[in-house]
């Protein structure tokens, strides 16, 4: 009967036994002789015990506590069994976090890979498990990558249940929904679907539902495993889903009827549907006035020009269409070039490429000096490249300005967007001037009105036009004007 229980203790619904040794033994073929894997043993009354957790992952010491305070309670039983035991544990001591009976080896592994500990008592067929989950988590500290002057100074974690509750504290609305799913084969990283019932459009939200099932993946390590899942276009440069990690970003997305994505391990939360208009607005917009608001918001407009076009327009008119450019600019311009080895593509080219390894450089350097190098980098390259006659100082100016425009974009994937476009535009530009631009941006409007999110057009209130959205696209009009974006107009 020994052999015979632990050989089946494998399989993934078998029964647990009664015995404490098979029982043990069962666990250690399943999890393995890890070290942080630790089995103490304790007595209730007349029976052995053991409790089981993940040294690090668990802090069991409270409950040991209890039990142990509580001992006395045992001689108070009639009948003293392991199925009266476990029934006086679970009612009258082990009163901490969420405690409940399991009884088969996946709930168990299940349970103690989540944090929680595990008690199992001799002659017993069930266990109790206790939330005992003790992982330190980063406090609750201001979101890095969308920074604002006036709001709130709180970004999610990497903790899922923290930044739910983040996000409750915000909308105290009784339809708020929370659907759970685990994701990853070997990870089983904890997913959190997030929606408000009424907001959210229930055709999206069972599409969304079917591609999160759709979605095979060995892990899940942070949001964007999930991301590459549910886009739907896979090799659009635009991104087709929003992420954030600010909980008034999140909240607000919710109220407009949107659905949100919480990852277990991550403080980036997705959110879906993404319209192209949502990755020019900030959060800021809607805590400053109206007009101001709607003057920066334009300005953000057009810097993506700016960042998209300016070097590529530059290439056209000084390659193709000298005849556009004022006398006095272009004696000049003719002037800086002179003695200048490359054409105007070639310059830009390496202007650009230089630019993109300084701004990498300045990422992955320690924080102390990633800034420093970056800019002063810039400055004595542009500087030398001039001074050597590699680069016309014009080349300098228009390639400093297209970097600092993108850097006014709010959406930083949106950003990386426009650094791969503008390479391609580039290079047309050389090709077939002002002509070639053109019909790229006629391409590059075709293939965003073609975009989808999750079956929601991706240019809604663009195209088609619907001028009741206006007030919340290119401007955003005051509180009394506002209603609710996203299709309640």
């Amino acid at each position: 009967m020994h052999m015979t229980q632990l050989e089946n203790a494998g399989s993934p619904q078998e029964k647990l036994p009664e015995s404490l040794s098979v029982f043990i033994e069962g666990m250690q073929v399943r999890l393995g002789k890890s070290t942080d894997i630790i089995y103490r043993f304790i007595t209730l009354g007349p029976l052995s015990a053991v409790l089981v957790f993940i040294e690090g992952l668990s802090d069991p010491q409270s409950l040991i506590q209890a039990v142990h305070e509580d001992a006395g309670l045992f001689h108070e039983l009639d009948e003293f069994t392991p199925v009266t035991c476990l029934k006086l544990l679970q009612e009258r001591t082990l009163t901490l976090g969420k405690v409940g009976e399991i009884s088969n080896y996946t709930e168990v592994e299940t349970e103690i890979l989540a944090g929680n500990t595990i008690l199992f008592i001799e002659g017993s067929v069930t266990a109790l498990s206790a939330g005992t989950e003790a992982l330190k988590q980063r406090a609750v500290e201001d979101a890095v990558s969308q920074s604002v002057v006036r709001g709130p100074r709180e970004g999610f974690t990497e903790s899922l249940r923290e930044n739910t509750a983040l996000v409750r504290r915000r909308i105290q609305n009784p339809k708020l929904r929370i659907e759970s799913r685990k994701l990853g084969e070997q990870t089983q990283t904890d997913v959190a679907v997030m929606y408000i019932e009424g907001n959210a459009d229930p055709v999206v939200l069972e599409e969304l539902r079917r591609r999160l099932d759709d979605a095979r993946l060995d892990s899940v390590l942070e949001s964007n495993y999930i991301e590459e899942m549910i886009q739907d276009k896979r090799y659009s440069p635009f991104p087709t889903v929003y992420n954030t990690e600010r909980p008034d970003v999140t909240a607000s997305a919710l109220l407009e009827g949107r659905i949100a994505i919480l990852v277990e391990g991550t403080p980036f939360v997705l959110v879906v549907p993404a319209l192209l208009v949502q990755f020019f607005q900030s959060s800021e917009d809607y805590y400053q006035r109206s007009d101001f608001a709607s003057l920066v918001r334009l300005l953000r407009f057009f810097c993506f020009a700016i960042a998209l076009l300016t070097p590529s327009f530059y290439i056209a008119i000084t390659t193709f269409h000298q005849e556009m450019i004022p006398t006095t600019l272009l004696i000049s311009l003719i002037g800086q070039r002179e003695g200048i080895p490359f054409p105007a593509f070639l310059e830009a080219f390496i202007m650009e490429i230089t630019f993109e390894i300084l701004r990498e450089a300045g990422i992955r350097l320690p924080k102390s000096i990633g800034q420093s190098v970056s800019i002063v980098g810039t400055l004595v390259i542009g500087q030398a490249a001039v001074d050597a006659g590699l680069v016309s100082a014009a080349m300098v100016i228009v390639v400093s300005i297209t970097a600092i425009a993108n850097f006014a974009l709010p959406a930083f994937n949106v950003g990386i967007s426009v650094r791969m476009l503008r390479f391609v535009l580039m290079a047309i530009a050389a090709s077939f001037g002002l002509y070639g631009m053109i019909i790229a941006m006629i391409i590059l409007g075709l293939h965003l009105c073609s975009l989808e999110s999750v079956g929601v057009p991706y240019m809604t209130s663009f195209a088609p036009m619907r001028w009741q959205s206006q007030r919340d696209t290119f401007i955003r009009v005051s509180r009394r004007s506002m209603k609710k974006f996203f299709g309640r107009n």
